[in-house]
């Protein structure tokens, strides 16, 4: 008897579930999404604001070790100016301006190649920023010119220019 009242429970539990299945929509068949309401008329959208510009700044205490190393720099202490750099970029490892003034150093210091490479990596990490993007591509001008690469380093001066012009 038990087992009877238990596949009759059952069974009417199934004709239940499938009853609920819609007819349009059989089981295992992909939900199609709700179709979304009719536009009503209404004032255009107004068009998306434009992305927010960033601009970068430096710590106060990057700031005060750009200072020591532009004193450096001046006395022709290159080495010493490099390594005073190198520790405000611990202290801002992702900030577009330190790597601009270690490869400035760079470029004082006649490493032309290294003074390219850390104006790629400022302006990878200058996004949002137009000034400090235009210094980046006036670094890697520069760096191309002293390599004797004018074509290249006009192409990085029109960059630099059609972001912050002179």
């Amino acid at each position: 008897m038990i087992l009877r009242i238990t596949i009759l429970i059952m069974v009417v539990i199934l004709a239940a579930c499938r009853s609920l299945v819609s007819p349009e929509h059989p089981p295992g068949a992909p939900a199609e999404p709700p179709t979304p309401p009719a536009a009503s008329p209404g004032p255009p959208a107004a068009p998306a604001p434009p992305a927010p510009t960033r601009e970068y700044r430096l710590g106060s205490a990057a700031s005060a070790l750009v200072t020591q190393a532009h004193a450096r720099t001046a006395a022709g202490d290159y080495p010493a100016a490099m390594a005073t750099l190198e520790r405000a970029l611990r202290i801002e490892p992702e900030n577009p301006l330190t790597w601009i003034e270690l490869g400035r150093v760079q470029l004082a210091a006649g490493n032309g190649a290294q003074a390219d490479s850390m104006g790629h990596k400022a302006l990878r990490l200058a996004s949002g920023d137009p000034n400090a993007q235009s210094r980046a591509w006036r670094l890697i001008a520069d760096s191309l010119t002293v390599r004797g690469r004018n074509q290249e380093a006009s192409v990085a001066t029109s960059h630099a220019d059609a972001l912050v012009p002179r």
